[in-house]
């Protein structure tokens, strides 16, 4: 008797091997699940969220040249050298072509 319990304990019977098995397939279905979940969210949150590479202008119209006239005129702006007034018309005669 003392061999066949050494030898039940090495080797599992049929309802150990079930439930090993059950629970093996049990987290692979929940792993497969969570995985399938996070790549449909991340695809999700793609599909919202601009295009990094892109050029943020790519859809306003604007030329490069026109981009960066508007960005050292804001900065002019910030620092004080042009007026809210002056601002306003050199920005409209930029837009305006």
């Amino acid at each position: 008797m003392l061999g066949r319990r050494l030898a039940r304990r090495e080797r599992p019977g049929l309802v150990g091997v079930a439930a090993r098995t059950a629970v093996a397939a049990g987290t692979a279905s929940a792993v497969s699940g969570r995985v399938a979940r996070h790549r449909a969210e991340r695809a999700a949150a793609q599909q919202t969220v601009p295009d990094a590479d892109a050029p943020a202008h790519a859809s306003s119209g604007l030329t490069d040249e026109e981009i960066s006239n508007l960005e050292r005129l804001g900065k002019l702006h910030e620092q004080g050298v042009l007026s809210d007034e002056e601002f306003a018309v050199q920005k409209d005669r930029i837009l305006r072509g």
